[in-house]
This record gives C-alpha cells, sequence and structure tokens, in this order.
C-alpha cells in the first residue's frame, strides 16, 4: 500500500491521509512539497495566491481546501494570522480532522487556540528553515492530546526529529527562547566583524576563522556577507528567515516575559528591510560609524579628565546642567557639575598608570544616547552609567550616575 493511502485513524474514522497546508510561505511552500513528495495527497492553499509546487494540488479556496483533509496544516506569519484563517474555515472542517499548527505564536495565543479547537489540536512550532525542511531536518516540539498526536507523528517525523512537549504555550515558548538563542548569534556575529574590521582583517578571512566556531551556521550564508547590501542584487538567494520574522518573534518573547529585550529594538530599527534575511543584521554596523565617533567625543573628555584630574575636561565633556548623582559613604549624593568640578585639584593620582577606564556599552536613540563605563581606580571600580543628548553638531553627557565596588 504507498503512502499516500496510509489510513489516519480518529474516534471511529479511517479515511485515506489528506493534508491541506494553510501558508505556503518561505516554509510553507516546502513543507508542502516535502509531504506530497513523500506519497501524500497535499492540497495547497495561501492567502496571497502564491501558488502551488510541484505535485501539491493547488486550492483557490480555503474552505474547500480543508473540507477534503484529514490533517489541516498551518504555516502562517503569525497568531492574528492563524486566528484569521481558522475563523474563515472553521465550519468547513470535518469533525475528525486534526489541525496541526506549525506557526510560530506566543504561548498565550498558543494556549487560547488550543482551547478553541479542542482535543484534535497539535501545536508543533518548528527549529529550522527551507533547506532543513527539504532534508527531513526540522527540530519539531509537538504538544496535543495522545490520539490526535499519534494521527500527526508519521507527518512529523517525515519533515524531522519530534520532541514531544507537555502543552501548547510550552511548545510556544520554547521556540521563542530557541530562536532568542538565534538572534543572539546573529548579534554576536555582528559584533566579531565589527572587531575584524576595526583590526584591518579581510572580511573573507574573517568568515574563514569564524565558521569553524559555533557561529558556523550563520557564517555559512556568506551571499549575505561578503558584500552586504540593504537590497538584495541579482543572484542572491532568497532570505530562509528573514529579519522581519525574527524581529516579530522576539518582540513576542518580550510581551511574553515582560522583560526588556534589547535585541527586539535592535532588529526592530535593523536598517536592512523586514524581508532580507537574518544574516544581514550581521553586516550592520549597531551605530553609524560617525555618529558613534561623535557620542565618544565627551566621553573620552571624561576619561581625560579623570586621567589629568583637570576639571577643564569635564566640562567640556557635560552639560553646565548636568548632575552626577550615587552612593558616597552610605549616602545618596547628586553633585551639580562645579561641585563636581571642584574636588578635581589638576594633579594626575600617584597610581594614574595602574588605573584603567573601557567604554563598555553606546546605545543611540536619535537624538539621546545611553552609555556605560567601567573604571578601576586603586582598590575601587566604579560602574559610571551616562545619559548623552545631541547639542547642536555634537553630543554632551547630560547625566551621570556611578555605582562604587569594593
Amino acid at each position: 500500500m504507498s503512502q499516500a493511502w496510509r489510513c489516519c485513524t480518529l474516534g471511529t474514522m479511517t479515511t485515506p491521509h489528506t493534508i491541506t497546508v494553510l501558508g505556503l510561505g518561505r516554509l510553507g511552500a516546502p513543507i508542502a512539497t516535502r509531504l506530497a513528495d513523500q506519497g501524500w495527497h497535499v492540497i495547497g492553499w495561501t492567502r496571497s495566491g502564491r501558488p502551488a509546487a510541484g505535485s501539491v494540488e493547488p486550492a483557490g479556496d480555503a474552505n474547500e481546501a480543508v473540507q477534503k483533509a484529514d490533517i489541516v496544516l498551518l504555516c502562517l506569519f503569525d497568531g492574528p494570522a492563524c486566528e484569521q484563517v481558522l475563523d474563515q474555515v472553521r465550519d468547513s472542517l470535518r469533525p475528525d480532522a486534526v489541525v496541526l499548527n506549525t506557526s510560530t505564536v506566543g504561548p498565550d495565543e498558543a494556549a487560547a487556540l488550543a482551547a478553541r479547537f479542542g482535543p484534535n489540536y497539535v501545536h508543533a512550532p518548528v527549529l529550522g528553515s527551507g533547506p532543513a525542511v527539504a532534508n527531513g531536518a526540522l527540530r519539531i516540539l509537538a504538544a496535543g492530546n495522545a490520539e490526535p498526536f499519534d494521527a500527526v507523528r508519521p507527518v512529523l517525523e517525515a519533515l524531522g526529529t519530534v520532541r514531544r512537549v507537555e502543552d501548547a504555550a510550552t511548545a510556544a515558548a520554547l521556540k521563542l527562547v530557541a530562536n532568542s538563542s538565534l538572534a543572539g548569534a546573529v548579534f554576536a556575529l555582528r559584533d566579531s566583524l565589527q572587531q575584524a574590521d576595526a583590526l584591518g582583517l579581510p572580511r573573507a578571512a574573517a568568515l574563514d576563522i569564524l565558521e569553524l566556531g559555533l557561529l558556523g551556521g550563520l557564517v555559512r550564508k556568506r551571499d549575505f556577507l561578503i558584500e552586504p547590501s540593504a537590497t538584495a542584487k541579482p543572484g542572491t538567494p532568497e532570505a530562509t528567515f528573514t529579519i522581519g520574522a525574527l524581529a516579530k518573534d522576539m518582540a513576542l518573547l518580550a510581551d511574553a516575559t515582560d522583560k526588556p529585550l534589547p535585541i527586539a529594538a535592535e532588529l526592530a530599527d535593523a536598517p536592512a528591510g523586514p524581508e532580507a534575511d537574518i544574516a544581514v543584521v550581521a553586516t550592520a554596523p549597531a551605530v553609524d560609524d560617525a555618529v558613534l565617533e561623535a557620542v565618544l567625543e565627551p566621553l573620552r573628555a571624561y576619561i581625560r579628565g579623570h586621567a589629568t584630574r583637570d576639571p577643564a575636561h569635564f566640562r567640556e565633556a557635560f552639560l553646565s546642567s548636568a548632575h552626577i548623582e550615587g552612593i558616597r559613604d552610605g549616602v545618596f549624593v547628586s553633585w551639580p557639575l562645579d561641585e563636581y568640578c571642584a574636588m578635581f585639584d589638576g594633579q594626575p593620582a600617584e597610581d594614574e598608570s595602574t588605573r584603567t577606564r573601557r567604554i563598555d556599552s553606546v546605545r543611540v536613540h536619535g537624538s539621546v544616547a545611553s552609555a556605560g563605563m567601567t573604571l578601576k581606580h586603586g582598590p575601587d571600580t566604579f560602574t559610571d552609567i551616562f545619559l548623552l543628548v545631541r547639542v547642536g553638531d555634537g553630543w554632551r553627557i547630560a547625566n551621570k550616575a556611578y555605582h562604587r565596588h569594593s
């Protein structure tokens, strides 16, 4: 018996295995093709009207497509898309059909979908992109009741390795955490490439070495890394995972955890468009070089002030209205700039040769910026946090807060 006619038993009903795939985008299209090539009868539908490929049967109407299906597989962009499409076809679903959702949504959205569609809903977000689908190498986080899970398991195993998880919300949360590590890797690659550029290393040589390490999977996307551009050049392969999709996932994670997630904002503000591959993020500087240099000027003046103990450098670095604040001898202090400058006599500290200052971070948001610095002065280490503003053509420190580590 061919695989196309393997039977699916749900309750008392046994029918040929027909799969309707709703969503034929970057992931849905290869999933539909993979399943069709494995011998299932696959019907494909997409909101955009994008045609089905190969042996996938095209469907112009979503309701007609799901009426024939034992399994309705969703591969859509986000939670609202899932709700919209399922609302559209709900009355056309067969009573014994399993809804198999591979889309990346928030935990609350996943739990709500599972509650709405009851025991015949399986939530199964996937780790991997189109090439992994073609090789049957997806990693799948599947949650659902035993009977529908057993019905869809052969389908999932044709796509990759299946890991059973507790419930739909857990599956959705684990997928977001996995994508968070991917976003972190993209920015780690960006930072490594910036350091390589600062050292004058050829991009190709740096990528050769980085490919040997933990970032190898991203580094192999060389078409996006050697000659970076916000606009795809002729011959550049189609993005397998877009900036827009990863930004959406990180926004979902930030909302679900109610915790700050800087990479969510950085992805949303990425210079390349949302349809660019995530690898392009690694080629864009965190801050425009000219802007970064301008922001660094008052921070370097501040460092010179400590190195020379000449208050003129502090007056160059700070706005005249600035305050320097922190805890001193157990008491909160807030010094106006004049009081702060009065503490410095213009004579370098005796142990100046052993003191160090390091700018740890700079983030620019239009006309304001924040920065962090570590100062090691004898037995004490200070963490300084700066708020900077753009004034005319330059930047000045508006305020500084510090913490003294004994």
